[in-house]
C-alpha cells in the first residue's frame, strides 16, 4: 500500500509539469485509476507490479504527448521498478 501511494502522490507530482490546462483532466484521471485498482490483493506481487509498470509507461506517455522531458519520470520508475 504504501508503494502504491508514493507513486501516485509522484504522478501527481508529474500531473504538474503538464500544460496548466490539462492538469486537472490528468489529476482526475490518475486518482480514477488509483481507486479503480484499489481492490487489488496487496499480496498478488505480479498484479501489483503489472500495474505498476502501467502507471510509469502511462506517465512517460503522456509527458511525452506534451513535449515535457521524460527524465522528469525517473523518480516515478525508480519506485516502480524496486
Amino acid at each position: 500500500m504504501e508503494k502504491a501511494l508514493r507513486i501516485y502522490g509522484e504522478v501527481l507530482r508529474l500531473v504538474r509539469r503538464l500544460p496548466k490546462d490539462t492538469r486537472p483532466y490528468y489529476a482526475k484521471y490518475a486518482r480514477e485509476n488509483f481507486v479503480n485498482y484499489r481492490e487489488v490483493d496487496a499480496n498478488d506481487a505480479k498484479s501489483l507490479e503489472e500495474l505498476f509498470h502501467r502507471a510509469y509507461n502511462h506517465s512517460v506517455w503522456v509527458l511525452n504527448k506534451y513535449s515535457v522531458d521524460g527524465s522528469a519520470a525517473d523518480k516515478l520508475k525508480e519506485i516502480c521498478y524496486n
